[in-house]
């Protein structure tokens, strides 16, 4: 049998995965691949273009594509539903809030970047916290004793 045909222990894959898990990976998968978008442009900028400061520039590149990853490989995980895998997805979301409204401070374009980063860390939050999608992770409540199987 193949890997996909194995469920493992932390994943309950008797049950179709509900649209919300689905919808809160997706939000994951956006954020993840907006900050890596970001990191090429710095560092395309700081190899190729004239930045202000080459060095902060490619340094800003390295470090929002490394960024990029929690994001992405927590979607990887709520896609196929591993329980480690909410843990990143929050704290992405958490982080995702000061940063929204530092945009929304801005007197510029960002104003509707930080709106737009607002709703989807909101919404990923509530889709994340919401009792279907701890259900399909296999997440237990404190207190609560798995059963046997």
């Amino acid at each position: 049998m193949s890997r996909e045909q194995n469920p493992t222990p932390d994943a309950p894959t008797a049950d179709p995965r509900p649209g919300r898990l689905t919808a809160a990976a997706a939000l994951a998968a956006l954020e993840g691949l907006a900050l890596a978008a970001g990191g090429v442009y710095l560092l395309v900028l700081g190899l190729t273009g004239e930045p202000d400061d080459r060095q902060q520039a490619v340094t800003g590149g390295v470090t929002l594509l490394v960024l990029a990853l929690l994001p992405l490989l927590a979607a990887r995980g709520l896609l196929l539903r591993r329980s480690w895998s909410r843990g990143p997805a929050v704290v992405t979301q958490i982080l995702a809030l000061p940063v929204a409204y530092n945009l929304l401070q801005a007197d510029s374009v960002a104003i509707p970047a930080g709106i737009a980063l607002a709703v989807v860390a909101i919404a990923a939050l509530v889709l994340l916290v919401n009792p279907a999608t701890t259900r399909a992770l296999g997440i237990q409540g404190p207190g609560r004793v798995q059963e046997p199987k």
